[in-house]
């Protein structure tokens, strides 16, 4: 039985990815509204190669020349070079992918129309800063970012301050050729400017003091040295048009239907999952106790955890798999997944985990001890003890986190 809703979890959450997935979202774009003539294509994210390949899939021949972006472990064989760098720090890599960007933008004939595709994972996988800051500050002030419970949108707003490629500025270093950028969307409310930190679109927050309290003073002093930003009327936006091709919503909608196809009742959630992984684990936990037998919960998000100073194995989703696990604890008829849809979770290759009620027995048997795996952020460590890990391997999309609950009738 419990392999059984196991593999009912999995396969709903394999027609999420499935709906969103970067090469057929893209492709779909394509072969609705062609581009027409010779194009050049920068592809940037985590989900680049696969976004890479639905353009050719379209366009064949008709693409020039392009340039490739992806994480490390994520490069695809493609016809053109696939530079793979850091993430979620900022690494040699991604500087070096930053400086064979401005080259491969340097050589596009002015006259010619551009296919810029986004997707999350930009903002770290290329960069260009500005000569007062080194990798090692830039570095240091992303790992203090990622250890502090920011959210996203916090996050973006300080990286954007500190590149020479977001913010719009890669819009202007593309003016005046022609831009159509599509974008798989790995932020809340699909906000443009945060997506990959926003190289082609207008941020009117740099223009402004940025409000995040309680920064440490090496950000405050490396705020200092923001590069010039486009203003919102700059020109170098009239040629650039903008679409959101993959979303958060896109996915959930097609795990409902997943879900409705197999028999279940199903409760969408529409409110945003954010704030701390634990406390949202142990509230969707309780949730799914409290539904009825035979129903299947959607939920979507992206949490943050707080990291001691030497964190253990895990991320976020594997945080709040296990923070769910403690509150399912010996309940037979229920089951519960968090997992990136970008196929990783935090620094490990696993995409989340699929948990029980008999998760916390399994792993105490190993001798752990959940609450501390908990307090020293090595979730992992626990769920690979008690077989709960989920790995899928790259996805070719980026639409942040699923979490799916499944109860039953007990006995059945």
């Amino acid at each position: 039985m419990t392999n059984r809703q196991r593999e009912v979890i999995l396969s709903i959450f394999q027609s999420a990815l499935t709906a969103v997935d970067g090469r057929a979202c893209v492709r779909e774009r394509l072969k609705e509204r062609p581009l027409p003539g010779e194009i050049y294509m920068v592809s940037l994210g985590k989900a680049a190669c696969a976004m890479a390949q639905g353009a050719q899939d379209m366009m064949g021949d008709h693409i020039v020349d392009a340039l490739i972006i992806t994480k490390k472990g994520y490069a695809e064989a493609l016809p053109w070079p696939v530079l793979e760098a850091g993430h979620p720090l900022v690494d040699e890599a991604s500087l070096e992918a930053g400086r064979q960007l401005l080259t491969f933008v340097n050589k596009i004939p002015r006259d010619a129309a551009v296919l810029v595709l986004i997707s999350g994972g930009a903002s770290a996988l290329v960069e260009a800063l500005p000569p007062q800051i080194n990798l090692e500050q830039f570095r240091e002030i992303n790992r203090w970012i990622l250890g502090s419970g920011l959210d996203i949108n916090n996050y973006n707003r300080i990286r954007r301050r500190l590149s020479c490629l977001k913010g719009g500025r890669l819009a202007k270093l593309l003016s005046p050729r022609r831009v159509l950028c599509l974008v798989v969307s790995d932020v809340p409310g699909n906000d443009l400017r945060a997506i990959g930190s926003g190289p082609l679109v207008a941020d009117e927050d740099l223009r402004r003091p940025l409000a995040v309290k309680g920064l440490p003073d090496f950000i405050i002093e490396a705020l200092k040295h923001m590069p010039p930003a486009p203003a919102p009327d700059d020109v170098c936006f009239q040629n650039v048009k903008r679409e959101i091709v993959a979303t958060l919503d896109n996915a959930k909608s097609a795990a409902v239907e997943a879900a409705k196809k197999l028999g279940y009742q199903v409760m969408l959630e529409t409110s945003f999952v954010s704030g701390d992984a634990l406390e949202a684990g142990a509230r969707l936990a309780k949730k799914l106790l409290r539904s009825d037998s035979g129903t299947v919960h959607v939920w979507g998000g992206e949490t943050t955890i707080r990291l001691p100073e030497s964190p253990g194995r895990g991320g976020r989703n594997q945080s709040l798999a296990l923070a769910a696990a403690m509150m399912l604890q010996g309940q037979d008829d229920v089951w519960f997944l968090a997992a990136g849809t970008d196929g990783t979770d935090g620094p490990t290759d696993d995409a989340g985990a699929l948990v029980d009620g008999g998760t916390i027995a399994r792993g105490v048997n190993t001798g752990l001890d959940a609450k501390r795996s908990l307090d020293q952020a090595d979730a992992g460590t626990f769920l690979e003890a008690s077989g709960d890990l989920v790995q899928t391997g790259p996805t070719g999309t980026n639409v942040m986190d699923i979490m799916l609950g499944l109860k039953i009738q007990k006995g059945n």
